[in-house]
């Protein structure tokens, strides 16, 4: 009988549904191809509680936050491919104590950290609905541990969802169809179903009552974009997180109320294309609010639209004039245009009718868009003896690539941006270059310093002594250049506001403690410290080979003496290097002292990059600071925007108990372009790397200005993918 009720209640949710579709014009309910899916309060996209077959485009990044009593939860989401979906959630669990020890974790509720993915299986078609599938806490604790199967199916207005799920999303369900294929699928021993956070337990996948869920999301054009949800809630939330959780972990917990009704209502309001608020009444009982952020990155400019044209010379005319009389004046005029756009002219001499430059530049992550920049001042200021441009680039100091190109052809393209005729018989090589090959060669004061002052945060999110501890700091950030290919990078920083006293969770590693002793750098490390002190020496011995030799305080938890090789062919997609360092720990201060630990660690590096995804694959293997051996496994993909978001995951010699909670390294990163926020073009990136637990093992150098990273832009594969940017 009560499941007979339950299946009363989802058509009653579809017969609501259909019927709005039937008697509503269709002029008021047309849904835009472009709107972009709102998110669960799980925070992933999805209906209210449930799951769709909805994804955001490729390159996606997006923030979700939500308060469900009793759950308030953030969510961090990506979509690498478009059909593929991964998220990072955290979880307040706030009828739950972190555990019973009030010495340990004092009154904090508990937290839970996991990750859900979501995969597409077919698209939506005119008569076919998009299908996936989909898994929830599958490297977490497991408390929220659940599978699904669903579709979605737009028409008009309303876009419909029907899932199967299993796990927590399986109250009320029906027997298992895959036991015909195996009967072990009968049964799903929930007692298995919560580890200890950070491991992978697959042998209960899909196994167990299946459960029915289901609704729609409603499109009101008329009200600003307002959204109605409504759906039927298949979660058994005797089986999500606590109680049952507490049980398994020995907790306390209180104040559980049950749900009253399965189908849930919501309304979801864009403030705009990026932004949403949204409000339900779930359960029967219980109101829930929460937002979204999101961001398209795989588009050109994904945030902000750029206001930075190319800047015209003035008086090009009477420029050119002066110009023609010699060649000396050329070259001071190139130095005086191009510096002043911030392309700094390193070398320059006129062979013939050829004009050739070397040049560095600070300003552009797309090097076709510096290098047709560069071409632009060439073009507007060389006389007409000039026919042929040869533009030659640098990075680090060292040669990367030249360009030449037909003065008359790069002129004729421009206005149209017709890039792809211009560089119709373009040369592109790979460069390698002597100051004895040019005729101008600029005096440039070195050493030069490239310095700033940032407000900067350090914090450790997420452990039992405390939710959150920060550490407001002023940062000084710079770079000494003391030869072109020879630079000291350096890093002071001073904390001013802390909560770090209540820091007190030690190590429990039976590792070397490389990483884990966090708590006690956070601690001692509370006024003026050195991030960073790290000395570079940069050469180019062949075309294809780079090398980088290191030395300092390359990180907060380490200095270094070491460096790199890398064998990378310019027109080749693949690249081999090692890297090699004697390391030591430092003291806990971070300034000049250091402890007894220390050891030599290196690595064999192979990196693959797939031309037309722009997947990167690095796989590293050899020896880890823990002197644990093994291979470090890397996945990235680089979006038009220039942003790179990747996984990763490393296997050692360690067993599961000697890495301790989490079994093995793991985690996800996104390295944001700042240029996206802001109508400026400018170099760089901000990085964000989340594990979700912080061990000894598998740990390596955090050294900067790797030899892959340096030389990655200025690569064929690379060069190629941005030509577009030439006429920008």
């Amino acid at each position: 009988m009560q499941l007979s009720g339950r299946l009363g209640q989802f058509s009653l949710v579809f017969f609501i549904l259909f019927s709005l579709n039937l008697y509503s014009g269709i002029d008021d309910y047309i849904y835009p191809k472009s709107i972009s899916p709102s998110f669960s309060n799980s925070g992933t996209i999805g209906l209210i509680q449930m799951p769709s077959a909805r994804m955001m485009p490729a390159g996606s990044v997006a923030f979700s936050w939500s308060n469900a009593d009793p759950y308030l939860r953030g969510s961090l989401v990506a979509t690498p491919f478009s059909w593929a979906e991964a998220s990072y959630q955290y979880t307040d669990i706030n009828n739950s104590l972190y555990s019973l020890s009030k010495d340990f974790s004092g009154d904090q509720t508990y937290k839970d950290k996991s990750f859900d993915a979501k995969f597409l299986l077919l698209k939506e078609s005119d008569y076919i609905p998009a299908i996936a599938m989909g898994f929830r806490d599958i490297a977490g604790t497991g408390v929220f541990s659940s599978e699904y199967l669903v579709a979605s199916k737009r028409a008009n207005n309303i876009d419909f969802t029907l899932g199967l799920g299993w796990g927590t999303f399986s109250d009320n369900g029906f027997e298992n169809p895959l036991i015909k294929i195996d009967d072990a699928f009968r049964e799903r021993d929930v007692s298995e179903n919560v580890t200890q956070g950070g491991e992978f337990s697959t042998g209960y996948w899909y196994s167990g009552k299946v459960g029915i869920f289901g609704g729609a999301e409603i499109f009101l054009p008329n009200f600003n974009g307002l959204r109605l949800k409504i759906e039927y809630d298949s979660t058994d939330y005797e089986l999500e997180g606590f109680p049952f959780g507490a049980k398994s972990f020995n907790m306390a917990f209180e104040n559980v109320r049950q749900p009253a009704s399965k189908i849930n209502i919501g309304l979801v309001y864009p403030i705009n294309e990026k932004f949403h608020l949204k409000l339900n009444y779930i359960k029967g009982h219980t109101i829930s609010f929460g937002f979204s952020m999101q961001g398209d990155f795989g588009k050109k400019f994904p945030l902000i639209p750029k206001n930075d044209k190319p800047k015209p010379v003035k008086n090009s005319r009477i420029v050119k004039q002066v110009t023609a009389k010699n060649d000396v004046m050329l070259y001071k005029a190139s130095l005086l245009h191009l510096n002043a756009r911030r392309t700094f002219l390193q070398k320059a001499d006129v062979e013939g009718d050829k004009y050739k430059i070397v040049y560095s530049q600070s300003n552009h992550e797309s090097w076709p868009r510096a290098t047709g920049r560069a071409l632009r001042v060439l073009d507007e200021i060389s006389p007409p003896k000039i026919k042929t441009f040869e533009v030659a680039n640098t990075n680090g100091g060292i040669g990367m690539y030249k360009f030449t190109i037909d003065r008359e052809q790069f002129s004729k393209y421009k206005d149209e941006k017709l890039y792809n005729l211009a560089i119709k018989d373009a040369a592109l090589e790979p460069y390698s270059y002597s100051s004895a090959d040019y005729a101008f060669r600029p005096e440039i004061k070195l050493p030069d310093l490239f310095w700033s002052v940032v407000p900067t945060i350090k914090q450790q999110i997420g452990g039992p002594d405390g939710f959150f501890f920060g550490n407001i700091r002023l940062s000084f950030k710079g770079e000494l250049a003391m030869k072109k290919n020879t630079s000291i990078k350096m890093e002071f920083s001073h904390g001013f506001i802390d909560n770090f006293d209540e820091l007190k969770l030690a190590s429990d590693s039976v590792l070397p403690h490389v990483r884990t002793e966090i708590v006690n750098y956070l601690k001692s490390g509370r006024g003026t410290i050195i991030e960073r002190l790290q000395f570079d020496r940069f050469f180019k011995p062949t075309p294809s080979i780079y090398t980088k030799v290191t030395a300092g305080l390359v990180e907060n938890m380490f200095g270094a003496i070491g460096g790199e090789i890398l064998y990378r062919p310019f027109y080749a997609n693949y690249a081999i290097g090692a890297e090699l360092w004697f390391a030591k720990q430092r003291a806990y201060d971070q300034m000049f002292d250091f402890l007894d630990y220390e050891t030599v660690t290196g690595h064999i590096n192979i990196y693959y990059k797939e031309p037309r995804s722009q997947v990167t694959l690095a796989l590293k293997g050899g020896r880890f600071l823990a002197k644990d051996s093994g291979i470090n496994f890397d996945i990235s993909r680089r979006f038009k925007s220039s942003l790179k978001m990747g996984i990763f995951f490393s296997l050692t010699d360690i067993s599961e108990y000697e890495f301790g909670e989490g079994s093995f390294d793991k985690g996800f990163y996104f390295f944001l372009p700042i240029e996206s926020f802001f109508d400026k073009y400018r170099k760089g990136s901000a990085g964000i790397g989340l594990r979700p637990l912080t061990r000894d093992g598998a740990a390596m150098i955090k050294h900067t200005h790797s030899l892959f990273s340096i030389t990655d832009q200025s690569q064929y594969i690379n060069i190629a993918r941005d030509w577009d940017d030439l006429y920008d």
